[in-house]
């Protein structure tokens, strides 16, 4: 689950990167060190996961987690254009989801882009790219696949594979992104190997200066119609601050945060977004040896997270003990909740929900 941060240069990456993490990589003017790809994991911000942590107190504990890149799609400049190689695309294309960081803060020591600060022009400029990518790689395939067709050398499995890309390259050509393009099971599986990057879920990131934390601003209210009609998530977030605030001991944090009348970082709902914009939710299992948030897709039945827990445990599946999130906090833990009769058992073909407390029952234990 990787999520890869890309933009614009001097917008911002590696601070947000920094910030996200925890880390304290350097950050360098732009054109140094420029083949530096930042690598981390970091915990996804749970209170669902807190509180099973807190009633049960584990001798382990184990979060949910995202691992965030910076610097594996680079962009270089030519006489101060940006220039979207071929390395800008491999990078992209290994990312599972993107957060494009947009720059819309002053700084004295870096020039403004030219044009001026505009966080809407400079998301189109790479939207458009991406989409252009794909357009490419697209054009390129179909020649061939036309080329087998005229010389009656295309398999079945070509023919359909064709269908499929003409249908997606008519969407990229309304300049529509293929993550809003509806897909069939056998559409997906026709174009898995290509991995298309206008195909990720993509999220906005605002990268604001401190000021406009507390105001508003017309290029900022422009981005969020633009997100909007694109149907797009967007954070607004200072990353220098945030990446200051990540530098603090957690009571130190906290006493920050409230003299700002703030309630969380917004690097904790950055990371939320991006977790649910993957597509996942988490189950918890909890004991006195270990609570953790296991990862799944939304639609996951019951032997598939025995599965991801351990493929014995998938394959010997008797039944699934529940308890809803809801009802383990009302109660105040595991054995409470089953006392008051909120446990259920269900079986293989339920389908996990978001939070969910599960135990599987299996013929080894």
């Amino acid at each position: 689950m990787k999520v890869g941060l890309i933009g614009l240069p001097e917008c911002g990456k590696t601070t947000l990167f920094n910030a996200l993490t925890r880390a304290n990589e350097s950050i360098h003017a732009y054109g140094s060190h420029k083949d530096e790809v930042h690598l981390g994991s970091v915990p996804v911000p749970d209170p669902r996961f807190d509180f099973c942590v807190e009633v049960s107190h584990p001798k382990k504990i184990a979060p949910a987690t995202l691992d965030i890149t910076d610097g594996g799609a680079r962009i270089d400049l030519e006489e101060k254009r940006e220039k979207f190689g071929a390395d800008f695309f491999a990078g992209v294309r290994n990312m599972d989801a993107l957060a494009l960081i947009l720059r819309a803060f002053q700084s004295e020591f870096l020039p403004e882009p030219g044009g001026g600060l505009d966080p809407r022009r400079d998301a189109e400029k790479i939207m458009g790219e991406l989409l252009l990518a794909d357009l490419m790689v697209i054009e390129g395939r179909l020649e061939r696949l036309e080329k087998n067709r005229i010389l009656k050398r295309q398999t079945p499995a070509e023919a359909a594979e064709e269908q499929t890309l003409l249908k997606i390259k008519t969407h990229l050509d309304s300049l529509q992104p293929i993550r809003t393009l509806s897909l069939t099971d056998d559409d997906t599986k026709a174009i898995k190997s290509f991995a298309f990057v206008s195909a990720k879920p993509l999220i906005l990131v605002a990268n604001i200066d401190e000021e406009s934390i507390s105001q508003d601003s017309p290029m900022l209210s422009s981005l969020r119609s633009f997100a909007e009609d694109q149907n797009l998530p967007l954070v607004e977030i200072c990353a220098k601050l945030e990446m200051e605030v990540s530098q603090m001991d957690q009571e130190e944090e906290k006493e920050f945060l409230s003299a700002m009348g703030i309630e969380e970082p917004a690097r904790d709902r950055l990371i939320r977004i991006a977790y649910a914009a993957l597509g996942y939710i988490s189950f918890f299992t909890v004991g006195e040896d270990e609570v953790k948030a296991w990862t799944i897709r939304q639609g996951t039945h019951a032997v598939g997270a025995a599965e991801k827990i351990h493929t014995d445990i998938a394959r010997t599946f008797i039944r699934a003990e529940v308890i809803s999130f809801d009802d383990f906090h009302a109660c105040g833990g595991w054995d409470e909740s089953r006392s008051a009769g909120k446990m259920r058992l269900e079986g293989k073909d339920y389908i996990v929900k978001d939070g969910d407390i599960v135990h599987i029952r299996n013929s080894k234990g």
